[in-house]
């Protein structure tokens, strides 16, 4: 009987870890003892990063002829627990359920929003940009509003968090909302400064383009709840609007929970440098599942595409090494770049851990261009997608001479 690496999830880091597991696989000519499969709801990867640009709906990419052709077997379903002492997945589908037994296991299953329940009507009247579903429905609200009775609250919308995120949406909703003659932009973040986590390096220059963009911010502003008209913040104050966005926070899958071993404040696993869960040696997980030592510094990797496309490569390479019998490879990331988008103001790039800002405007524009329309999508033919998935190749040998995005 072969043995099975199964990959969950086929976002940035699934992909390249079901095509990186199944490349080292074929150099070995051992196709016929070990077979990858990728377990999502369909497959395709969804461009999160993308989705607050323009035509949202569209940020996908199909993977079916691409899998095919690599000699990867994707199995379509919700994988709904994990089983590490008997080493199976539950998977559910419009089929039903199904039992899939594994030898080794790549969860790449990433991340999503989180929307706390003490917020009231925030599950019931915000729109969000987690998903390619719900950043459809965004992008259908935006487009309908000038059919709606002229109003204040028509034309305003709310964008609830002012981190990463919140900073790219706000900054190309003026673009999205050109057919609404006078629309206004509010940003409600409730820490006192915009981009908490993005350090102090490229604020100055996104606090320039927001207010050139005429987007109003609201710092130390918590939300208390929403509702079709609006959003209540801690200090009473209501701002009214019928489009609210709420983009604060993100958590590790929930399937980390199967899997024993330490997590962190994200629900993220802590793994070795081979990205293995020390409490579970045959389970490797990649993307924002993971908590990986990026560097000797200290840096832990973050829940980035950036980090979630090599360690794919790494976390697929390591599992079918481990059953082949062959030295694992060690995940390092020391180069942090970040490349923030600014709509009509260009973009900003960064450079280091500390964010210093290296160039902006319209250069930086390029970067992110070549970034969101180039570095994040896979070949099309598969024995070019194979060979990029080598982890051993440096980014520059993948045409990706900016580093591998946010």
């Amino acid at each position: 009987m072969s043995s099975k690496i199964v990959v969950i999830g086929t976002g940035f880091a699934g992909v390249w870890g079901a095509l990186s597991a199944q490349r080292l696989i074929k150099q070995r000519d051992s196709q016929h003892r070990i077979q990858v499969m990728a377990v999502s709801p369909s497959p395709r990867l969804d461009i999160r990063v993308r989705f607050y640009e323009a035509h949202a709906s569209t940020m996908t990419h199909e993977l079916g002829r691409l899998f095919e052709a690599a000699g990867i077997v994707h199995v379509p379903g919700y994988v709904e627990t994990v089983d590490t002492e008997n080493q199976t997945i539950e998977v559910s589908s419009v089929d039903g359920k199904q039992t899939i037994a594994y030898d080794r296991l790549v969860l790449a299953a990433g991340s999503q929003l989180v929307q706390p329940a003490a917020i009231s009507g925030l599950r019931e009247h915000a729109f969000n940009i987690d998903s390619l579903g719900a950043a459809s429905k965004l992008e259908a609200r935006l487009k309908a509003l000038a059919s709606l009775p002229p109003s204040h609250g028509r034309d305003t919308v709310v964008v609830c968090g002012g981190g990463y995120t919140g900073i790219e949406l706000a900054a190309e909703l003026p673009g999205l909302l050109k057919h609404i003659r006078q629309p206004r932009i509010i940003i409600v973040e409730r820490a006192e400064e915009i981009g908490p986590e993005l350090g102090a390096g490229p604020k100055p220059e996104i606090l320039k383009a927001l207010r050139e963009l005429g987007i109003e911010i609201k710092l130390g502003s918590a939300v208390t709840s929403v509702n079709e008209d609006g959003v209540c913040l801690a200090s009473g104050q209501f701002l009214e609007a019928r489009t609210v966005v709420w983009t604060a926070g993100l958590k590790a899958t929930g399937l980390t929970q199967y899997i024993p071993g330490a997590k962190d404040g994200f629900g993220r696993l802590h793994v070795n440098q081979e990205l293995q869960v020390s409490d579970c040696n045959n389970v490797f997980v990649a993307g924002d599942a993971a908590c990986a030592k990026a560097d000797d510094q200290g840096h832990a990797s973050f829940m980035t595409c950036q980090h979630a496309l090599p360690q794919g490569r790494t976390a697929g390479y390591n599992a079918a090494a481990d059953l082949l019998g062959l030295p694992m490879l060690q995940y390092s990331q020391p180069l942090y770049v970040c490349c923030i988008d600014l709509g009509s103001q260009g973009a900003i790039f960064t450079s280091g851990w500390d964010m210093q800002v290296k160039y902006s405007g319209a250069v930086a524009k390029q970067s992110k261009r070549y970034i969101n329309q180039k570095v994040l999508y896979p070949p099309t033919d598969a024995d070019e997608a194979l060979r990029v998935s080598d982890p051993t190749i440096p980014s520059e040998g993948r045409g990706m001479p900016f580093g591998e995005g946010r």
